[in-house]
């Protein structure tokens, strides 16, 4: 279930309704009841998932999702307690479900000061706006124009720099934004529709543990349904992107222009170099050195250092790089000499 201090449940229905609502048929159970969304392998029985590849059927045998979307060609791979609703396009259904059952809090007032804040020690700067529900510890500084949305909770003594925008996050101790960053927007989610891309809803959160700093103009997306986390102490130069559902470890450095696309898993003390970009799904393993330029399109190894695209251990790279220099550097071929 989404966070509820973040999203507000909407209704309950039957699985022949949401049928007839998202365009999808029905294989058994339209008498089932559910009420919200989930992925299949944390779905309960008042849950609906959905499955558009078959490389998730092990996940779909052992779901135990009240419904599940699926395309035709699945519906025997599906546990027998399970509803079914058909769709060639089951992630688009699912997201059109996910919008009747599930609706982002709005900002549509802003909070008094007094219940925001844990005492006289936090200061709030000219123009800054807090949602229904904020929370923010002492010692704490909210800079100027700042928005800070409903729920949003705030640990003591951080720094909130100028201009910058925080929704569906959890944010610890000693935490530092500086100018124009953004904590929480929408991940990069389109499912194939009939009509065309569709966006998917981004149900998760931002979790910024204790000591984390993130840099200007730098952005965090919130989860597609998990939470996007940040270990403690991590630092974040400026203008780096991290994409919904990464995990990043703890005491680690990115450098600034880094991109890390969605559903990277990052272990402790890991270094990017600037400019680094990041392939989706991937996992880095602890105390990893991902070089400045790099473009990861594989897993790394614990301790290793990566370099090039696409990238590769260091030292099979600068191989490759002198015999291409060399090869570059020969007699051009049916040149004779003189």
């Amino acid at each position: 279930m989404p966070d509820p201090r973040f999203f507000e449940s909407l209704t309950t229905l039957d699985v022949a309704g949401l049928g007839e609502r998202i365009g999808a048929e029905v294989a058994r159970g339209g008498d089932r009841k559910v009420s919200a969304v989930a992925p299949l392998g944390t779905a309960s029985s008042r849950d609906v998932a959905f499955m558009g590849d078959r490389k998730f059927a092990e996940q779909l045998k052992a779901t135990r999702a009240g419904c599940v979307i699926l395309p035709p060609a699945a519906v025997e791979l599906a546990p027998e307690g399970a509803a079914l609703l058909v769709s060639t396009t089951p992630q688009a259904a699912w997201a059109a479900a996910s919008l009747l059952f599930h609706s982002p809090i709005t900002l549509d007032q802003a909070a008094n000061r007094a219940d925001a804040v844990e005492d006289d020690s936090v200061v709030l700067e000219p123009g800054v706006i807090l949602g229904e529900g904020v929370r923010i510890g002492r010692g704490t500084r909210i800079g100027a124009n700042t928005v800070i949305g409903p729920g949003v909770q705030i640990g003591r003594n951080c720094q909130i720099g100028p201009n910058v925008t925080v929704g569906f996050a959890l944010i610890g101790d000693r935490v530092k934004l500086y100018a124009g960053v953004r904590i929480g927007e929408a991940g990069f989610g389109a499912a194939g529709s009939k009509t065309g891309p569709v966006d998917v809803p981004q149900l998760g959160r931002v979790i910024l543990q204790d000591g984390v700093t993130v840099g200007a103009n730098s952005c965090i997306d919130r989860g597609a349904f998990d939470d996007t986390v940040v270990g403690e102490n991590t630092k974040i130069d400026n203008l780096v992107m991290i994409a919904h559902n990464c995990v990043i470890g703890r005491n680690c450095l990115i450098a600034a222009q880094t991109g890390i696309s969605g559903s990277v898993v990052v272990g402790d003390n890991v270094i990017f170099g600037g400019q680094a970009g990041v392939g989706d799904h991937l996992k880095i393993g602890e105390g990893a050195r991902i070089a400045g330029g790099a473009g990861l399109l594989a897993d790394v190894p614990p301790g290793e250092t990566w370099s090039g695209y696409p990238a590769k251990p260091i030292r099979q790279f600068l191989r490759e790089t002198v015999w291409v220099s060399k090869q570059a550097q020969g007699k051009p071929r049916g040149k004779t000499e003189e």
